[in-house]
């Protein structure tokens, strides 16, 4: 075939990302003292969040919040946008019953919110906040996953690219990692929890082709590492060969976080930025976004089938939230009833007392009015007496 210029599509395509830039949104769950923060500064090497963002008061947190930060990346001549979005709060209560539903909503609110600007007559702007990956961060207990990690984790898993990690894992030994992860895989099975992998091409065009080959190696390594065991530092030290590298320091030596014989950063690091990127942002608009989108669509098309008066080329209404359906105002308004109740039974109780008071203070006054009467009276007969004696 004649040579016409076909194959520089793909160049002028890189062309056009390289001038528009990309986004990454990225959400940090799990409990408080996990290191989130160090994971987010090492991750990008920069330092995006601070520890003074999230002040930590004597007063416990009764509500899990979201937390944004917003920062512009730029790396040879590319800029990356990205959204940080961190849950504080979340798991730090003694009661976590329904703990992620803060988390849940945040992640449909933003599909929603997409779903509207892509229903609108100009759409040449859209801002899109839609999460592309939630790193969940496991307490390193090496026994197993706690109750609000599965269900967390079973929520997220259909709504977002989800990837658990084990955080701070130099607290355990190498033989424990193993364990752990090999538990975790186990409860992650059982409970049909999908997490985020990176594709594989086992055609035969693939196996032929070395470069292929060569990913093909490189996705299986990074899918028999998962769960993730990672270490964050913002700190560098010497090591033992002269070399200034970023790790933790302890009496016995140094835990690097970039070595692979120490933790998994690099790999998720690669994960994350350096290999599969595209495909985070590809998995979430072409199945988790449009999951969303097809279930809203069906809800409303159901709705119109079933006698309401709309017109079906009206973009459809997202489904009021009930606040009612959120536990944090649930407990909220369980609170202020509470409140209420005890301010009315106060108030009664005061009313009750001054009452009596009233009572107490009208018999005595009858009282004394008696007495004054019988007083009077005798003086009334004392003054007859005298004018009889007078006489």
């Amino acid at each position: 075939m004649e040579y016409i210029g076909l194959s520089q599509l793909p160049m002028q395509r890189a062309k056009i990302v390289s001038e528009e830039g990309g986004i990454l949104n990225l959400m940090v769950c799990g409990e408080s003292g996990l290191g989130k923060t160090t994971f987010i500064n090492t991750l990008f090497a920069t330092t995006l969040k601070t520890r003074e963002d999230h002040p930590r008061d004597n007063a416990i947190q009764k509500t899990v919040q979201i937390d944004i930060v917003r920062a512009i990346l730029e790396e040879s001549n590319f800029k990356l946008r990205v959204n940080l979005i961190d849950t504080p709060g979340f798991g730090d209560n003694v009661n976590n019953d329904k703990a992620w539903q803060t988390v849940v909503d945040y992640i449909d609110d933003q599909h929603d919110s997409f779903m509207r600007q892509e229903q609108q007559p100009f759409r040449g702007t859209k801002f899109d906040l839609r999460v592309h990956a939630v790193i969940y961060f496991i307490r390193p207990t090496g026994h197993g996953l706690k109750p609000i990690d599965i269900e967390t984790m079973k929520r997220l898993s259909t709504r977002a690219n989800l990837i658990p990690v084990i955080a701070k894992s130099d607290t355990l030994t190498a033989d424990e990692i193993l364990q752990f992860k090999q538990r975790i895989r186990q409860v992650l099975e059982y409970h049909q929890i999908r997490i985020f992998t990176p594709p594989l091409d086992e055609s035969e065009e693939a196996a032929d082709n070395e470069h292929e080959q060569i990913s093909f190696q490189h996705a299986r390594r990074l899918i028999e590492a998962m769960p993730f065991h990672i270490v964050g530092s913002e700190r560098s030290f010497q090591n033992s060969a002269g070399k200034m590298v970023v790790a933790r320091k302890y009496p016995w030596g140094l835990v690097e976080v970039e070595n692979e014989n120490h933790c998994d950063f690099v790999l998720l690091r690669t994960l994350l930025l350096r290999t599969y990127l595209a495909d985070l942002l590809e998995t979430t608009n072409n199945i988790h976004y449009e999951t969303y989108r097809r279930l809203r669509l069906e809800i409303g098309l159901k709705d119109v089938s079933e006698g309401k008066d709309e017109d079906p080329s009206i973009p459809i209404k997202a489904p009021a939230r009930k606040l009612s359906h959120n536990p944090a105002y649930k407990q909220e308004e369980n609170a202020l009833k509470k409140y209420f109740t005890d301010q009315v039974k106060a108030e009664e109780q005061r009313f009750r007392q001054w009452e009596q008071n009233i009572v107490n203070e009208r018999s005595k006054l009858n009282g004394d009015l008696e007495e004054i009467q019988q007083q009077v009276k005798k003086m009334e007969e004392q003054v007859k007496s005298l004018q009889i004696k007078m006489r």
